[in-house]
């Protein structure tokens, strides 16, 4: 192209057509190349955005991991002491239950051996029937027999 305008302003053509031509061609090559440039420092300018933002992002899902390991340690520890309150509120009721049937089963026990004992004090023994005490010239007998 170069060559032909100079061939040209030698045989004394006049080139103004072509150099618009040139002009157009040269503004086109400036145009691309400010365009290649231009697009150049956008994508390494979106890169270096987007490298930090990566390590943000990494940053942050550390931190939201660890902030629900927390939350799920604190859950399960919530869980576990609500299970212990539930098994020792159970074994305080069965203790309970266990202990007033015990003591039903006592008292039921004591009373049969007061009638028992009450009954064989009656019918066991040397004497039986009434006991009357006698005493003669401020003496006085008194037998108790123990079965």
């Amino acid at each position: 192209m170069a060559t032909k305008i100079v061939s040209r302003a030698i045989a004394g053509e006049p080139h103004l057509p072509e150099d618009e031509q040139y002009l157009k061609l040269e503004k086109t090559a400036v145009i691309k190349i400010q365009s290649w440039w231009r697009g150049t420092v956008v994508r390494r300018t979106l890169l270096h955005a987007a490298l930090r933002a990566w390590v943000i992002q990494c940053w942050w899902r550390s931190l939201q991991a660890k902030t629900m390991e927390q939350r799920r340690r604190l859950a399960l520890r919530l869980y576990s002491c609500q299970e212990w309150a539930v098994v020792k509120m159970q074994a305080q009721v069965r203790m309970w239950r266990a202990r007033r049937w015990f003591l039903q089963a006592r008292w039921a026990a004591c009373t049969i051996q007061c009638h028992w004992r009450w009954y064989t004090r009656q019918t066991r023994g040397l004497i039986q029937g009434h006991y009357a005490v006698k005493a003669s010239r401020l003496e006085l007998d008194i037998e108790i027999l123990m079965a």
